[in-house]
Parts: structure tokens; C-alpha cells; sequence
């Protein structure tokens, strides 16, 4: 029955069987079918444990339903299916075979119960996400694709060290509570953190993300990083350190995203900043922060795909998503524009959109909890996300200046796709109870209080404010073809340099050694022909009258040594 098979499987199995169906109605209806499959299941699936095995001593389960995994799931198989929508026109089969099966291994991943489990959908998440990334058919598509699974690998080599140091130190592969008292802790901790893009660790998501395909990285966008969030959140919930690197996470990324001209990679950055509030969260580890990083993890991955999808609309029609090179596509493109502002509304947290009612729970937690700096940091980040993605993706998309562009309107899968999410964003936003009805705790919390409403409006106001004075007094960075140097500078220019530095070097050391050696044999050969060569003296011909004198000499010296 379809009930027994653990979520993951349906999509990764069914990925595996899109070449073997028909192209055209047959294979695009396979493709939508399977997550709506998939999430049937989930839905009948009871909250519980099963296919457990024993290896090697340790008790494994591959699937473990309770209600941190079971919201997961949940918006998993949403964005497959709207991801899946959206992607409907590709003929690409590699690209939906491999963004199938990497939806299934991130819900795979969700679900599971131990370390081993865990490590197998992981890795298999960086395996499939790659040819996701190559699918954008560049050159720099496939060198950031080779970068990406590098870092995603070492995650998954770290994870793997990690269980073994806990399996050894505690007994027990379990994936619960795990916590940084001990070094396999540490090492998962570190995992965990590449996926889920912490500082000096972040640049890999800005790197990939935008050189996929338009519809590739609407599916990036949705799972390895909200993997890395539940998995922070079932591992090290009220982990103190979260809070400050959630806090970094939100603030850093502001200054990147404002003077990014690629508005694909601008919404990279404003995704490391919305992660960082649910980083927070969870270093909170209250109940109602845990709630708040749960469900704007699900608010997220609809608004983020929502803006991707308008970014990789504009990419698909005008051929370029770079703001220096758009403008005034409002004329041509009105639907995808709408969508575009309604996602900047969602991301942005005004009131009515589903940021609001997710946001602001984890600002709540941190203010209960007295955590004043990372609070004012969180509220700094809010105004400077609006600023960068509420205003600056919609402006200088669609409303900045006329650059005569005028595409066609984006197709009608994508419209629907963009329809779905925005109708989910804006209906979550006016009544958040559904959402609040199956996060892991219950829920005492009324987002819509006319403090919380004034104050966030005064916030997105003045932010509003300081983009327009900017832009009037030309202080604004203006939308360049540039390339923003960040952290992965040190790895990509100055480390490449260093490490063909070091080849050089041990280039000149070798030819130096072979020079050597080659003289020694040389002198080795020399020595060897003077004295046993065809001149030597001991190639030379002796008479019968020396030989015995020799003889006489050695039987003398013989004697001399034995009897004294």
C-alpha cells in the first residue's frame, strides 16, 4: 500500500521513472501527480515510528513522524508541487529528474529517525541538487556546480564523523537532542551550519543559486537550507550560540544585497538574512520561538519561491535579471510584477502577508527572553530586508526606468505557480491559525495587537523613507555591472593564487631535486668507469711473477692476523 512507503521514497523513486514516460501531457501530468501523491500519503501516514532495522548493534528508523517532522513534510511536498508547476514548460528531463529526487531526499531527510539515515538523504540532497545547478547549461554553471558539491560533500563528511564520535561516545545513533557538550556534537554542529549558509560559510548559496535555470533555482531555494533549519531545530534547540550567529545572519547580508546588480543573487543574500532569523529562533529555544522558527521556515520557502519565480520569469522572457539592464517591465509583464510585489510584501512582514505572522513571533521570543542586542539586530534586519527585497527587486525589475524591454507575460504554468503562492502568502498572512495548528507546540500568540501592527508599519515606513532619500539624492548605489566581492574571495582568487603558488613552487623543487639526482648518477657512473672501465687499473693485464707476489703478500698478512 502506498500508506507503508516512507515519503521520501514516492518522489525519489518516481523521479527515477520521468525518462520512461511520454513526453508531453503524459509526462507533465506524471511530474504533478507525484508530490500530490506524496502529500496524500504524508497526510494519511500516523504520527509514530517505523522501518526500523538493526545495524551493527544500533537500532535505525527511517521514519519518524511527530510534529516538528510532520510541518516539514508538509511544505516540502507544497513546494514540489509548486516548483514542479512552475517548471511544467522545461523539456529538460535531466533537470526534473534530478529536482524530484532532490525534493524527495530533503523530505526523506526530514523524516529520519537516526544519524545514518539522515546522512544518506543528505548527501543524497548534495548529489542531486548539483545537476540541478548544471542544468543552467554555462560554464559558470558548471564551475559553481563543481564548488557547490565540494562544501556540500564536506557537510556530509562532517555529519558522518560526527555520528560516529556520538555513536561511540553515547551508545545511540538517535537524531534528537544532540548539543555541543561533546566533539561529535561540534562536528554535526559544523555540518549542519555549512547547509544552512552561517557566516564565512554562506558564500556557496550566493555562488550556485543563480547561475541554475530559471526554474532550478526556485527549487534550490526551497529545501537543502530549511533542511538545515529542522535539522538545527530537532539537534540544538536552545543552543545560545544560535542566537548570536542567527543575529550576524540577518545583518551581514543587507549590505551585499544592496549593492548586488544581479537580482537573482540580491534574493541569495536576502535568503542567508531571512535564515538567520530562524537561526535565532531556535538558539532561543522557547516554545514560542521555536514556533516562530518553524513556521516562517514554511512562510519563507512560499515567498522565496514566489520571488524567484518572478525572477526567473523576468530571466526566462527578457533574457537577463540584472536591474542595470531592466526596468519598466510592469508595461508587458503586469501579472509576474504583481506577484513580485506581493512576495516583497511577505518577505518585508507587512501586516495581511504571511512574514507578519511568522517574523514577529520570533522577535517576541527574543524580547521575552532579554536578548536586547540580537532583538535590535532582528529589527534592524527587518527594516534593511524590505529595503533590499520589498523595495529593490520590484523597483528595479519592473518600475526603476524604461529600458524598452517588452517581453512576452510569463507562461501560464508559471502564472498559476506564481498564484498558488502568492494566494498562500497573502491567505496565511489574514488567518495564520491553520499554520499555528500544527507547529510543535501549541500556540498562544495573536500576532494582529495594535502595537505590534503600528510598529511594524512605522519600521517598513522609515525604511521606505531612507530608500526614497536616498534614491533622490543619488547616494543610492546605482545598479552597476560589477562583481560584489565577498568572503568567497579568500578561496576563489586569493586561495586559487596561493595554492598555484605552491605548485610553482614545489614545481621548482622537484626539477631542482631531478637535477641534482641526475649529477649524482652521473658521478656515480663516472667513478664506476674509472675505476673498473676498460682503462682501469683493474682491467689492466698482469704478469705471472706479480699475481704471486700478491699471493704471497695476502698468505703473509693472513698468518699476521691469526697469530697475533
Amino acid at each position: 500500500m502506498i500508506v507503508d512507503i516512507p515519503p521520501g521514497l514516492i518522489l525519489i523513486i518516481g523521479a527515477f521513472l520521468v525518462p520512461l514516460i511520454p513526453p508531453g501531457w503524459p509526462r507533465k501530468g506524471y511530474l504533478l501527480l507525484l508530490p500530490i501523491v506524496g502529500l496524500l500519503s504524508l497526510l494519511s501516514l500516523e504520527h509514530g515510528s517505523f522501518g526500523e532495522i538493526s545495524l551493527f548493534g544500533y537500532e535505525l528508523i527511517h521514519v519518524r513522524i511527530d510534529a516538528l517532522s510532520f510541518v516539514f513534510g508538509i511544505i516540502f511536498y507544497i513546494a514540489a508541487f509548486v516548483a514542479t508547476l512552475f517548471s511544467l514548460h522545461s523539456k529538460d528531463v535531466m533537470e526534473q529528474t534530478a529536482a524530484l529526487a532532490y525534493a524527495g531526499a530533503a523530505i526523506g531527510a526530514a523524516f529520519a529517525g537516526d544519524l545514518i539515515t539522515l546522512f544518506v538523504y543528505w548527501e543524497l540532497t548534495a548529489l542531486t541538487s548539483v545537476f540541478i545547478i548544471w542544468a543552467g547549461g554555462s560554464n559558470r554553471a558548471y564551475d559553481a556546480g563543481m564548488r557547490y558539491l565540494i562544501i556540500q560533500i564536506f557537510s556530509g563528511v562532517l555529519l558522518a564523523a560526527g555520528a560516529v564520535v556520538q555513536a561511540q561516545t553515547t551508545g545511540s545513533l538517535a537524531f534528537n537532542f544532540i548539543g555541543l557538550d561533546g566533539p561529535g556534537g561540534v562536528l554535526i554542529f559544523l555540518a549542519f551550519g555549512i547547509k544552512c549558509a552561517f557566516p564565512l560559510m554562506h558564500n556557496w548559496l550566493q555562488d550556485a543559486y543563480p547561475e541554475a535555470s530559471p526554474t532550478g533555482t526556485v527549487f534550490l531555494s526551497a529545501f537543502t537550507t530549511k533542511l538545515a533549519i529542522y535539522a538545527l531545530a530537532r539537534g540544538y534547540p536552545g543552543t545560545e550560540l544560535l542566537v548570536w550567529i542567527g543575529a550576524a545572519m540577518t545583518a551581514f547580508p543587507i549590505f551585499f544585497a544592496v549593492i548586488e546588480n544581479d537580482l537573482r543573487r540580491v534574493l541569495a543574500y536576502s535568503l542567508n538574512n531571512q535564515l538567520g532569523f530562524m537561526v535565532a529562533g531556535v538558539g532561543i529555544g522557547t516554545q514560542l520561538a521555536i514556533n516562530g522558527a518553524v513556521s516562517h521556515a514554511f512562510a519563507h520557502i512560499l515567498y522565496k519561491a514566489l520571488l524567484f519565480m518572478a525572477m526567473g520569469a523576468v530571466l526566462y522572457r527578457a533574457g537577463t535579471a540584472k536591474g542595470s539592464e531592466l526596468g519598466g517591465l510592469y508595461k508587458s509583464m503586469p501579472w509576474t510584477t504583481g506577484f513580485c510585489i506581493v512576495g516583497s510584501a511577505a518577505i518585508s512582514g507587512f501586516p495581511l502577508f504571511s512574514g507578519f505572522v511568522t517574523k514577529s513571533m520570533i522577535l517576541t521570543a527574543a524580547a521575552d527572553q532579554d536578548y536586547l542586542f540580537p532583538f535590535l539586530l532582528l529589527l534592524f534586519a527587518s527594516a534593511g530586508v524590505f529595503h533590499h527585497s520589498g523595495i529593490k527587486i520590484p523597483f528595479f525589475a519592473f518600475f526603476a526606468h524604461d529600458s524598452g524591454k517588452r517581453p512576452k507575460e510569463a507562461p501560464m504554468n508559471m502564472l498559476i505557480a506564481m498564484g498558488i503562492a502568492a494566494i498562500l502568502c497573502f491567505g496565511i498572512g489574514v488567518y495564520p491559525q491553520p499554520l499555528y495548528d500544527i507547529l510543535p507546540y501549541p500556540v498562544d500568540y495573536v500576532p494582529y495587537t495594535t502595537t505590534h501592527v503600528v510598529t511594524m508599519l512605522q519600521l517598513l515606513m522609515f525604511s521606505a523613507l531612507a530608500f526614497a532619500v536616498l534614491q533622490k539624492t543619488g547616494l543610492y548605489p546605482p545598479e552597476l555591472r560589477s562583481t560584489v566581492l565577498d568572503f568567497d574571495w579568500f578561496y576563489r582568487r586569493a586561495g586559487s593564487e596561493i595554492v598555484r603558488n605552491v605548485i610553482h613552487s614545489i614545481s621548482l623543487a622537484a626539477l631542482a631535486l631531478r637535477s641534482m639526482m641526475v649529477e649524482c648518477v652521473k658521478y656515480v657512473i663516472e667513478q664506476v668507469r674509472y675505476h673498473s672501465g676498460p682503462n682501469s687499473l683493474a682491467a689492466r693485464a698482469t704478469s705471472a711473477g706479480t699475481m704471486v707476489v700478491w699471493v704471497i703478500l695476502l698468505l703473509m698478512l693472513l698468518l699476521i692476523v691469526q697469530f697475533t
